[in-house]
């Protein structure tokens, strides 16, 4: 009887999955393959706003969507940590959950939670046919089937409504005013997280242009919040909320003294505006549906002290790519058993999504403190769409830790971004920053970001899902501009192309002494072009089980971005100068990069 029911179980199993296949085919078709910032109609007259009103008729969901209470999240950086921090925090107060986000990372069902959890298999099924078969029937010349924003979005409202959840969190996509969620008409409050240069195709070239779009989500005298903004923003926003009679307030990065010892689950210091942010809407939330004077009878939502659950939904709440720092369970299970009589190096990786200059600052200021204070954690997560990678190895320019004598440390970016971003902004805010606290890279690993642990493509991507890009051109030019920084000047294209039939790195790569790098013969010891997301991650766990001592991990620098004649000195001699520079013989410590630069000149170096 076991036997037969394993057997039951695993076709059912079976099923299941093959039925999920069939609906990630069916979803990837919705992908326009237009570039972003591409004006032109996905075909029929109506426009975004107006199509979407149609779909959520034909869904029946006029009435369920005015009764959803909702929170709604725009900006450009935070958004989707703010979102989540609600949600958890409203979880935890005892309420039932809905929460909107994107993009998915591996699996499209992690934009749609219940609970603080992905939605499952087969309910996710059971309401994607419903809501693809009700608009199939209705599709017309004028009025096609959504992409695959529009339609994960009315998909979103029909899970919410259909599960009866208390309250619904949105992020929104891009922008605000012609967002597919800016549909939601009557929410309970809404949010504007830190506010940037990003989507300028779309949202414009100014950062009040920006501001105009996200305080579009502004509905006529519900509450709104935001977090502290430079004058341009503040000032549309102000603007903006003054116009349709929005009591618009300014919720402050929250003080860790409230925390009352308990830690943000998210990390990096930026985190705390968007908990900052995320509190004042829950609260806010809150008092608007009466739930504040049930919950906390004898509490003022002014107090210093935050209620537990509070607490505890700002110390459990998750979203991957953010910020994660992830130990490679594979090397983990390994050091267990040993390798040959030893056991490996480790494996770190430090993973998050930054892509403006705005955010980019942010994650390298993470990074420098989590890789000095965080030496193993977590579970590891491949496919996200940027990764600040962190290994052990031996060889030149290596540094120990005190702590750990005979572990050798490298940090490797292993990196990639739509063509849409611009490189020459993105990395030299990443080197400047990690530079300023002491952190450098010694290698970067260029890479597209298809992958084969996801399920459906990207809107950004014309990749089919069973297939490696093939075009690395764009990986090449990311490869060109590190260069330039690297080298302090352009890299010809001559020399990258005599690295293409190379593009997979040798054993040596991890090892090679950047001093040798030679890009006008076409030898490339600081970075290199792979084709593949999962074949570098296997090249990176088979360097270090061959390298018990590694940790990839080294602190190796680029280049200083400033005038100073030692650091044209070392640009000219390498990356190994501040090491052998800032060496202190009697401590075997190492000087920051501030102490070198004020207490030696380029002739003691």
């Amino acid at each position: 009887m076991d036997s037969r029911v394993a057997i039951e179980e695993n076709s059912q199993d079976s099923r299941l999955s093959s039925a999920y296949d069939t609906a990630m085919e069916a979803l990837s078709s919705l992908i326009t393959r237009q570039k972003r910032g591409d004006r032109s109609q996905v075909g029929g007259k109506y426009g975004k706003l107006d199509r979407m009103l149609m779909y959520v008729k034909i869904l029946g969901l006029e009435d369920h969507l005015a009764n959803l209470k909702i929170i709604h999240v725009a900006g450009t950086k935070g958004k989707g940590s703010t979102c989540t921090f609600c949600e958890a925090i409203l979880r935890e107060c005892g309420f039932r959950t809905g929460l909107f986000t994107s993009p998915h990372l591996i699996d499209v069902r992690e934009r749609f939670r219940l609970d603080g959890l992905d939605i499952a298999e087969d309910k996710f099924l059971h309401y994607f046919w419903e809501c693809w078969n009700q608009l199939k029937e209705n599709v017309t010349d004028d009025l096609p089937m959504p992409p695959l924003f529009q339609f994960l979005t009315v998909l979103a409202f029909k899970i919410f409504s259909s599960e009866k959840i208390d309250v619904a969190v949105f992020e929104v996509g891009i922008g605000g005013s012609d967002d597919s969620t800016n549909v939601i008409k009557d929410p309970v409050v809404c949010g504007i997280s830190p506010l940037g240069m990003d989507h300028m195709e779309t949202l414009g070239d100014t950062l009040g242009l920006i501001a105009s779009h996200k305080a579009g989500i502004f509905k006529p005298q519900v509450p709104a919040f935001t977090v502290p903004q430079l004058s341009e923003a503040m000032n549309v926003l102000e603007e903006r909320a003054n116009g349709l009679m929005v009591p618009l307030e300014v919720a402050m990065p929250l003080d860790c003294k409230k925390l009352n010892g308990f830690k943000l689950s998210l990390s990096g210091h930026h985190q705390f505006t968007n908990a900052g942010l995320a509190v004042a809407l829950c609260k806010c939330w809150l008092q608007r549906t009466g739930n504040w004077e049930k919950l906390f009878q004898h509490a003022s939502p002014e107090e210093e002290i935050l209620p537990k659950a509070f607490l505890r939904g700002l110390s459990t709440a998750h979203l991957s790519g953010r910020a994660q720092i992830v130990h490679d369970s594979s090397l983990k299970s390994l050091n267990m058993s040993g390798v040959n009589g030893s056991s490996s190096g480790d494996l770190i990786f430090y993973l998050d999504g930054a892509h403006s200059p705005e955010s980019m600052e942010a994650c390298a200021s993470w990074f420098s403190t989590a890789v000095k204070e965080n030496n193993n954690t977590s579970l590891f997560s491949p496919s996200c769409s940027k990764f600040l990678t962190m290994e052990g190895v031996c060889g030149n320019g290596s540094t120990k830790l005190e702590n750990e004598s005979n572990k050798i440390f490298k940090q490797i970016l292993l990196f990639n971004c739509m063509d849409v971003r611009d490189p020459q902004i993105l990395f030299p805010t990443l080197v400047d920053t990690c530079a300023s606290s002491g952190t450098y890279f010694s290698k970067a690993i260029f890479v597209p970001s298809i992958s084969k642990y996801s399920k459906v493509t990207s809107a950004s991507s014309a990749v089919p899902l069973d297939s490696l890009s093939k075009d690395l051109t764009w990986q090449f030019n990311l490869q060109r501009a590190w260069e330039k920084i690297i080298h302090g000047k352009d890299v010809s294209n001559k020399s990258l192309q005599m690295n293409i039939a190379k593009s997979f790195p040798s054993r040596k790569f991890i090892h090679e002494d950047i001093s040798n790098c030679s890009p006008t013969d076409g030898h490339f010891a600081c970075s290199v072009v792979v084709s593949s997301l999962p074949l570098t991650i296997n090249w990176l766990r088979d360097s270090v089980k061959e390298n018990p001592s590694l940790r990839i991990q080294e602190r190796q620098p680029l280049q200083f971005q400033k005038t100073t004649d030692y650091e044209r000195l070392c640009r000219n001699l390498g990356a190994r100068i501040p090491y052998q520079l800032g060496l202190n013989e009697s401590s075997g410590t190492c000087k920051s990069a501030k102490e070198i630069e004020e207490n030696c000149t380029p002739e003691e170096a």
